[in-house]
């Protein structure tokens, strides 16, 4: 019982640290479930969550689609951090993965490593650099920079960039990739046609411009000559964002402190904790000022 509320509650990062094979079994266990109910559906001749014919109102859901998706980014990425109560956060983390396709593990373990490295060129899966500093060229070095970074993430914890580890990672990503092809084949075959590429497709495609935009303007993109680091935007679109998905684009409070689950929040977190410090520390000099009068003692 223990090993399985571990299995359920331990973050991806750590299992992956202790267990060589930690990815592949992952991966693999999803590939294996994800088969399995995409099978019953096709037996079961299921034809999908959405209606085949299209409703002019399916117009009015989009924006909603689009906003869900994101969110699940949001959610995911608080996930990392543990900011969930521990019981759910692993459980919503993996349903979060199903939504944005790239499956919790996957999310956890980069989003670590980039905390850890936040803005090294060479360690952090996606850090903005002098020769990707437009929103284009950091798009295209980021989607290369992951699965280089996952690797070397590998080879760092279990045994260096041998020919062995190579052939072991090749077979991951294989793993990797086919368990994507049956996850995008299980949305199809749950939403339908219409619900998959009226909802699903256009969401994930604007989720995905707008995760790679969040982690390119938070990293100072706008003001390349000052360097490259977390920052806080809360002008403009930023503002309408930071109220809609949990003050993300506070970034650089983020990287202050990660454990807040809406960063907005930092300074009035941080006023309050000095309060009880300062609450603290008065009562401790009271009682020490009791104990160092006669009359009190007495």
């Amino acid at each position: 019982m223990s090993a399985l509320a571990a299995a359920l509650t331990v973050q991806p990062s750590v299992r992956f640290r202790r267990r060589r094979a930690f990815y592949v079994l992952y991966d693999g266990t999803y590939l294996v479930g994800l088969s399995i109910v995409l099978a019953l559906m096709l037996a079961a001749g299921f034809q999908g969550l959405v209606p085949r014919e299209f409703h002019w109102w399916y117009w009015l859901v989009l924006p909603l689609a689009v906003h869900a998706q994101i969110l699940c980014s949001v959610f995911i990425h608080n996930c990392s951090h543990n900011n969930f109560p521990r019981p759910i956060n692993r459980l919503i983390g993996e349903l979060c993965g199903l939504v944005v396709l790239t499956r919790y593990a996957s999310w956890e373990i980069i989003h670590c490593r980039h905390h850890k490295y936040s803005d090294d060129a060479d360690m952090d899966p996606h850090p903005v650099t002098a020769d990707a500093r437009g929103y284009w060229p950091f798009l295209k070095k980021m989607v290369v920079n992951v699965e280089v970074q996952l690797q070397r993430q590998f080879f760092e914890l279990h045994g260096g960039d041998t020919p062995e580890n190579r052939r072991f990672e090749k077979r991951r990503a294989y793993t990797s990739y086919a368990t994507n092809l049956v996850l995008i084949a299980f949305w199809y075959v749950l939403l339908g046609p219409m619900g998959f590429f009226f909802f699903f497709v256009p969401a994930s495609i604007i989720g995905f411009f707008h995760l790679v935009h969040f982690n390119w303007s938070t990293h100072n993109a706008a003001h390349p000559e000052q360097g490259f680091y977390p920052v806080n935007l809360d002008h403009g679109y930023f503002w309408i964002g930071n109220r809609l998905w949990y003050g993300i684009y506070y970034h650089g409070y983020h990287h202050k402190q990660a454990n807040l689950f809406n960063p907005r929040h930092y300074e009035a977190h941080q006023k309050a904790k000095a309060e009880r410090l300062a609450a603290r520390q008065a009562k401790r000099e009271a009682e020490q000022d009791d104990l160092a009068d006669p009359s009190a003692a007495a």
